[in-house]
Order: structure tokens, then C-alpha cells, then sequence
């Protein structure tokens, strides 16, 4: 199981041969997939944070509002890590989670196994 991140500069679609709009996928983050994953599992449910309600077996969307949100839960999730593969994952979160918060329009995907 993991938890992969793709960063877009407007609403993301899935180009097909006949979409005329350009893709918008800025960048995306497959290294801490599993890490993330364990993280997120470790937080507790139906907190007022936006991180719980990231599904590890789906797909789930943040807006840069919700990506601003998210972002102060950051110093929380580090309290959280037992390893450097933990830590690594909450920066490479935190980062993706900043520029999705500083990108007008743009969306976060967590892409769940």
C-alpha cells in the first residue's frame, strides 16, 4: 500500500484522443509512497484536520484551500514519524502541500493503491 502525490496547476482530467485541453500535471512524487501511507494511517479519524480523510485505496483530491489546512498539520505528523523514511515522506508532503496552497487553482492528488 502507498500513497502517491501529483500536483496540478488547474482541475486535473485524463487526456484522451479527442481533449483539447492541455495536461495540467506540474509534478508529481512516487518515492515515500508507503511511508505516507503510515503516516496517514496513524492519524486519528473525524479530527477537524483534512489529513485523516486521505483514503490510502483511492483517490483523494485537495484544492489549495484545503492544501493550506493541511499544511499545519505538518508539525504534527513529524511528532508522528518513527524514521527517517517517515520524515522524509511528511517534507515531501509539506512541500507538495505549499506549492498546491501558493498555486492559484491548482489541486493536490493523493493517489491511493
Amino acid at each position: 500500500m502507498g500513497i502517491d502525490l501529483q500536483l496540478h496547476d488547474g482541475r486535473p482530467h485524463w487526456p484522451s484522443r479527442r481533449s483539447k485541453r492541455k495536461p495540467t500535471l506540474i509534478r508529481q512524487s512516487f518515492e515515500h509512497g508507503e511511508a505516507l501511507a503510515e503516516l496517514i494511517a496513524k492519524l486519528p479519524a473525524n479530527t477537524s484536520g483534512k489529513l485523516w480523510m486521505v483514503d490510502p485505496y483511492n483517490d483523494t483530491t485537495f484544492n489549495e484551500q484545503a492544501a493550506e489546512a493541511a499544511l499545519r498539520e505538518i508539525p504534527d505528523l513529524l511528532d508522528r514519524c518513527t524514521d527517517d523514511a517517515q520524515v522524509e515522506a511528511a517534507e515531501d508532503l509539506a512541500a507538495y502541500l505549499k506549492d498546491c496552497a501558493t498555486t492559484p487553482g491548482s489541486y493536490l492528488i493523493f493517489i491511493g493503491d
